[in-house]
């Protein structure tokens, strides 16, 4: 049995916390850092949980039969319910400050999420369609090098969490960094989405939509003339 899924899930925990306490009295208030951690915190285990269950379900597993498949890489985790999942437990948990808390939330989820796709370094999935750039990676036994896009997509999401962070110096309207993060996690996906195996699926479609939907966000965010609110 391969328990993998737990050393990517722990990458992701990790980095956020990182992020959370790098934060802390800096661009974010201390106070709001435990509220902040618990929303992430329960956010994370659910999008985990319904990712994992929607991936066995739609490979044909029974979850109430096979239980330990859940903590098992075998089908993975379905990225559209783990991330709908996520950001309904969050906007839940955080519904008495939406706003403020999530622009405190945004680097550190996507450190966290940079952290997630990093951990294909122990899950052994790094990689996708065929390449000889230099930096090309192969399987074990195999003499086909690939891009390593799992690696790609935590560098862009690294990038974006650090350029979050120093913009919120500058103190943009509340919701603006919250929406900027989503756009960046949809453009990281749908950038890279083509260099993925098993091109062809509705993911790319599913993240171009959530690319345009964060942007319209960034956009109301952006417009609406409400001051900002400590964080």
């Amino acid at each position: 049995m391969e328990f993998t899924l737990l050393g990517a899930a722990l990458g992701a925990v990790v980095a956020a916390y990182a992020v959370l306490w790098f934060e802390s009295g800096r661009t974010n208030a201390a106070g709001c850092t435990r509220d902040v951690w618990d929303a992430i915190v329960s956010a994370m285990v659910a999008g985990l949980v319904v990712g994992r269950l929607a991936a066995m379900v739609l490979a044909g597993t029974n979850p109430l039969t096979s239980p330990g498949d859940i903590l098992i890489v075998r089908g993975g985790v379905d990225t559209i319910a783990a991330t709908l999942a996520g950001l309904v437990t969050f906007a839940w948990m955080a519904r008495s400050d939406l706003w403020r808390l999530a622009d405190a939330a945004a680097p550190a989820a996507l450190a966290a999420l940079a952290g997630w796709h990093a951990g294909c370094l122990t899950r052994g999935s790094c990689l996708g369609t065929p390449s000889d750039l230099p930096w090309a990676m192969s399987r074990s036994g195999s003499a086909i090098t690939r891009h390593p896009v799992e690696l790609y997509t935590a560098i862009a999401l690294a990038a974006a969490t650090i350029g979050l962070v120093a913009w919120k110096r500058s103190r943009p309207r509340d919701g603006v960094i919250a929406a900027v993060a989503l756009l960046a996690a949809a453009l990281a996906r749908v950038a890279t989405e083509p260099l993925r195996p098993g091109l062809g699926s509705d993911l790319a479609l599913w993240y171009a939509l959530g690319a345009i939907t964060a942007a319209g966000l960034v956009v109301w965010r952006w417009r609406t003339k409400i001051p900002n609110s400590p964080t």
